[in-house]
């Protein structure tokens, strides 16, 4: 009986133990669980925090409006651009519809208006045109507002023909030079005599002038002269 006493007294004994420990264990197991939950939870609110203030959207700044050049040779109110026979004239007066319209210059260099006649267009600005259009419409309209736009350039042109790649007809545009006009029309053909090339002019009396060009000596600085400026209805012959 004493010895199953002891026995059984060192069974409660370990029982007694094992429970000490298993009850150690899970208590620091939740503690290091709240410990790992709290951590978490930390770094959880800081990525929230941090990555809200990194994905704030911002206001774009207004991108300035781009300029869209418009399709016409002159713009309002220009007063460089000399009209010449055949262009193209957009004329508005404002609030007047049945006056304005898009008119071609004649061949000899008018223009026909309702209320106004028959008016010179050829030779002018067309700031000079809407000064000569509203001058006469003050007869009709109170203070009438004239815009004249040159739509189409037609007079401004120059011919190029012979040996050249591209022979044809061009706008004269920024000043235009003899080089100019052979860059314009690709080059030399094979056989073009560069030695030999003229312009003709056309006078005011009907006749012509020829005006010789030697790309030789022009493009080696010698003869820098002969690479004029060309007039409307030039004429360059590549032979």
């Amino acid at each position: 009986m004493t010895r199953e006493a002891s026995r059984t007294a060192e069974k409660r004994q370990e029982i007694h133990t094992t429970m000490t420990k298993t009850a150690r264990s899970f208590w620091q197991t939740g503690l290091v669980a709240s410990s790992i939950c709290l951590l978490l939870s930390s770094g959880l609110w800081a990525q929230a925090g941090s990555g809200g203030a990194a994905t704030a959207p911002t206001a774009n700044p207004a991108q300035p409006a781009q300029n869209v050049d418009a399709s016409t040779a002159s713009k309002p109110h220009d007063d460089s651009f000399v009209i010449g026979n055949d262009d193209v004239l957009a004329i508005n007066v404002w609030k007047e519809p049945d006056i304005s319209r898009s008119i071609p210059v004649r061949s000899d260099g008018k223009i026909s208006l309702p209320l106004v006649g028959e008016v010179q267009a050829a030779g002018r600005t067309p700031l000079k045109l809407e000064v000569e259009i509203a001058s006469r419409l003050k007869n009709y309209i109170s203070e009438p507002e004239v815009t004249v736009i040159v739509q189409q350039i037609n007079s401004q042109k120059f011919n190029i023909l012979g040996q050249v790649n591209r022979p044809g007809t061009f706008v004269i545009a920024n000043s235009l030079t003899v080089l100019d006009a052979l860059a314009l029309a690709g080059g030399f053909r094979d056989f073009a005599k560069q030695k030999s090339i003229y312009v003709l002019r056309q006078n005011a009396d009907g006749s012509q002038t020829r005006i010789p060009f030697n790309y030789k000596e022009v493009v080696k600085t010698q003869s820098p002269a002969q690479n004029i400026k060309l007039q409307p209805r030039d004429t360059i012959i590549v032979p």
